[in-house]
């Protein structure tokens, strides 16, 4: 007897490939931090959120922090404030600062929280002021051997994952904007959003963090190569570290304490490419690098 080859075999086929991968992620907690170009391109926003809706009803347990270099970027733009960089992160004045809060807060979280919330009654958005979830204090980069004032810029110092958790164990999407209070000064301030997104990983207990960026993932070479380092272990990171872009370090800073304090895997993967959350979750076809522990002998 022939078998009839229905036209959307294909996608049925697809789902079916995808089902080691969710009986394996579902009730896992996964920290994204939303950036680069993907928070810029209308089609990259949209994707994501599909992306992030669609690991909810997967049976995982998302959580998005996100910052807002673009936009803060052209905010400041716009009011005649300069936009520095120091030891890769964002020199913040105190006029700066009301500048970062309005837009992470008012801007960047609404709107996203606004796209996930169109496939139903999802998404929460929180900052890290909100219940003390992070809590920072000034933090004085070191630049050449000498440490730099760079104005309201936090180093987290602690992290209260009870409203997170809240959230999800109602069902929710916790979107959380990267600022913190300080319990020494009374200050709110500007926390790096792969900082953030590592500390809540940690703290959550969550299985994978991912951050989305703008290249292929941690190259092995550059600029003498492009060649992108599919896997490495906590301490071949921190070897590669000191010799990394400024931009970079952050991120891979980032990864290196999430699988350092309990966190199985963190990816970088390129926030260019639509629905790139799900190709690194569900497929073969990674797009980007991941970070295990030392002791990590299966797959991430």
């Amino acid at each position: 007897m022939k078998t009839y080859q229905h036209p959307a075999l294909a996608k049925a086929e697809s789902v079916i490939e995808m089902l080691p991968w969710l009986i394996r992620h579902r009730g896992e907690i996964a920290v994204i931090k939303f950036g680069g170009n993907a928070m810029v391109d209308d089609e990259l926003k949209a994707a994501f959120a599909h992306d992030i809706v669609f690991l909810h009803h997967a049976g995982l347990k998302p959580v998005v922090v996100h910052g807002g270099g673009p936009q803060i970027s052209a905010e400041l733009d716009r009011r005649g404030l300069a936009s520095e960089f120091k030891a890769g992160l964002r020199v913040t004045t105190p006029e700066a600062m009301d500048v970062v809060r309005m837009v992470l807060a008012g801007q960047v979280q609404r709107e996203l929280v606004g796209l996930l919330n169109q496939h139903g009654p999802l998404a929460v958005g929180l900052t890290g002021e909100d219940a003390r979830t992070i809590t920072a204090s000034r933090h004085w980069p070191e630049v050449d051997g000498e440490l730099v004032d760079i104005g309201r810029v936090g180093e987290i110092t602690e992290v209260d994952t009870g409203a997170v958790e809240a959230l999800i164990e109602n069902g929710r999407i916790p979107v959380i904007s990267s600022i913190a209070h300080s319990q020494d000064d009374g200050h709110v301030y500007n926390v790096n959003a792969d900082t953030a997104a590592a500390a809540l990983a940690a703290s959550l207990g969550a299985e994978t963090l991912m951050v989305l960026t703008d290249v292929e993932g941690l190259y092995e070479d550059w600029p003498n190569s492009n060649e992108v380092i599919s896997r490495l272990t906590a301490t071949e990171l921190e070897k590669l570290l000191p010799e990394l872009a400024s931009g970079m370090v952050p991120k891979m800073a980032g990864c290196l304490h999430a699988v350092r304090n309990g966190v199985s895997n963190a990816r970088v993967i390129d926030g260019r490419i639509q629905h790139s959350v799900l190709l690194e979750m569900f497929t073969d076809e990674g797009v980007g690098t991941v970070v295990v522990p030392d002791d990590e002998e299966g797959n991430a």
